[in-house]
């Protein structure tokens, strides 16, 4: 099997109580989309995220209503025993915020800041230095976020004219990655000189084209070891950005660049926010990058499965593991490692669920009704009627508490 390149050598940053670069695990992150002035509506997102498996979650924090709801906020998560860290995303008015708002500046774990939405002209350097003095006041580390959609212009015009005046002058495109290149170390390197240690600081600059994002890591990569946040920064909706977002970061993750991701889906009206985290953790277990649930193995049906059973207990199996892992992550060790398969005929049944921990090899169609199940390569029992998605269930709870070492 073919492995992914060392990990990039970065310096390693604690959020709260989860580590960023340096070594640590790849770390999943999410945004809510809720309004953060409603301090109830906006925890009970954060949890929900939290439970899927964010292991950062950021929230807006836009007005003084926002930064006056975060420390109850967090106060609400603390009651409900969830110890996620919050990080605050700030804009325009993040130094008078922080400011004035002590409370917020305190509760978060982290500030995001993009230097590209600061402060202008002669305001731009003191707005910048009097957050990162925030962030020194209350032993926070911070995020530099460049933005394709809200680039420094001063950077960008500036490059823009000594590519104009260059004997080679290269494309717009590549000029604007420079852009965002320099912009994200030189403000790092801002945030250092007025006293942040580098150890406090994750830097990361985002696109929306998957070819701009690799091309732009892979240059950041080279040029510093400050721990970086992959993610495009609006990757769209559905599959359109499930498919974009694990292109680019795939292909970063597997040159061993990235210490924390994100995937920012646009969801569907009513959807629910935590599919992000789940294509996350999808992203780094199926690399083999890190462990959160197990996984299910499943054909994807042709001419000899019409029945639709196989693909309903896939999808049944699957939801089962997800809402027992919160459970099995607290009583079990190991069990987010364990594989399941769910195959729908003969042909690739048996084998397919033979390499898995705990499989179940479907007839297919116009066969008898019979179910071998296997169990660590072997094959265990037959299941036969109209029970067998839940006796396979059954099976698969048997085979967790009877396989993996209870926590002490």
């Amino acid at each position: 099997m073919l492995a992914p390149a060392a990990r990039r050598r970065s310096v390693p940053v604690e959020i709260g109580h989860v580590t960023v670069g340096g070594g640590a695990p790849i770390v999943v992150q999410s945004m809510t989309n809720t309004d953060t002035a409603d301090a109830v509506a906006t925890a009970e997102q954060v949890e929900r995220l939290a439970r899927a498996g964010s292991e950062l979650v950021r929230i807006t924090v836009n007005t003084p209503q926002a930064a006056e709801a975060v420390a109850d906020i967090r106060a609400r998560l603390d009651r409900n025993n969830c110890n996620v860290p919050l990080i605050g995303d700030f804009h325009y008015n993040g130094h008078r915020l922080l400011r004035d708002y002590p409370d917020c500046a305190q509760a978060l774990a982290k500030y995001r800041i993009n230097p590209g939405n600061v402060g202008f002209g002669n305001k731009r350097d003191k707005q910048f230095a009097s957050m990162i003095e925030a962030a020194m006041e209350y032993d926070k580390p911070v995020r530099i976020g460049v933005n394709w959609g809200s680039l420094d212009q001063s950077v960008m015009v500036q490059l823009m004219d000594e590519n104009a005046q260059s004997s080679a002058p290269v494309s717009a495109a590549e000029v604007t990655r420079e852009a965002l290149i320099v912009s994200a170390i030189s403000s790092a390197k801002a945030a250092e000189a007025v006293g942040l240690p580098r150890e406090r600081i994750v830097i990361s600059c985002k696109v929306s084209a998957v070819q701009d994002l690799i091309a732009v890591y892979g240059e950041l990569a080279r040029r510093c070891d400050y721990a970086l946040h992959l993610g495009l920064t609006e990757a769209g909706m559905g599959s359109k950005g499930i498919v974009a977002s694990t292109a680019a970061m795939g292909v970063l993750l597997q040159g061993g660049i990235g210490d924390t991701i994100r995937v920012s889906l646009t969801p569907e009206s009513g959807g629910d926010r935590t599919q992000e985290v789940i294509v996350c953790q999808e992203i780094l277990q199926t690399m083999g990058l890190r462990s959160f649930t197990p996984l299910v193995t499943a054909c994807p049906g042709c001419g000899r499965t019409t029945s639709t059973f196989f693909q309903e207990l896939a999808n049944s199996i699957q939801s089962h593991l997800r809402e027992r892992m919160p459970v099995w992550r607290e009583q079990y060790t190991g069990v987010e490692e364990m594989n399941v398969a769910v195959m729908g005929c003969v042909v690739n049944g048996p084998g397919e669920s033979k390499h898995a921990n705990i499989g179940i090899s479907l007839p297919g169609t116009g066969e008898s009704p019979a179910a071998p199940v296997f169990v660590d390569g072997k094959k265990a029992m037959t299941l036969r009627g109209d029970n067998i998605a839940n006796e396979f269930r059954q099976l698969v709870d048997e085979y967790v508490e009877s396989h993996y070492a209870r926590r002490a």
